[in-house]
């Protein structure tokens, strides 16, 4: 079985926060980067996924998503944030990770299950402890491959 996304280590930063706008845009020209998107069709679908209720997901972590025409698969992009800031999450917890899946725009199920996934790995608390206290991206990148290639087995 392959891997649910794919996670680039290009996609992986560490990052200033700033605001949930802020932070967004810097998601959004990740993805554009990274993947060889769109930056203004990705952060309109950003946008309008946020405009339905925030992605702060709880306990510091926020999942922005969105689907994407012209994907073949779902791609990701992780920023660690030096500082928490406000995400509106529902647990009222400022977020220091923000963890960003884009899928094609007819993956229903595969979304579902990739975000699922990421939910999973970012409810561990070991794995957020070890994703805080990595010493920088190459380190965040090893942490999370490890566990998505485990997954994926």
């Amino acid at each position: 079985m392959s891997a649910l996304f794919t996670l680039l280590p290009e996609a992986v930063i560490m990052a200033n926060g700033g605001d949930k706008h802020a932070v967004l845009a810097r998601l959004v020209t990740l993805f554009a980067a990274v993947y060889d998107l769109d930056r203004n069709l990705v952060m309109e679908r950003i946008t309008e996924r946020e405009e339905l209720g925030s992605t702060g997901f709880g306990r510091n972590v926020a999942i922005p998503h969105a689907r994407i025409p012209g994907l073949s698969r779902p791609v990701a992009a992780v920023i660690r944030l030096d500082k928490p800031i406000d995400f509106e999450a529902a647990d009222g917890m400022p977020v220091d990770l923000v963890f960003g899946l884009l899928s094609p725009d007819g993956a229903g199920a595969t979304h579902l299950h990739a975000l699922a996934a990421i939910s999973r790995m970012m409810r561990d608390e070991r794995m957020h402890a070890a994703l805080i206290s990595a010493p920088g991206p190459e380190a965040l990148y090893s942490l999370l491959s490890n566990v998505i290639d485990r997954d994926a087995a």
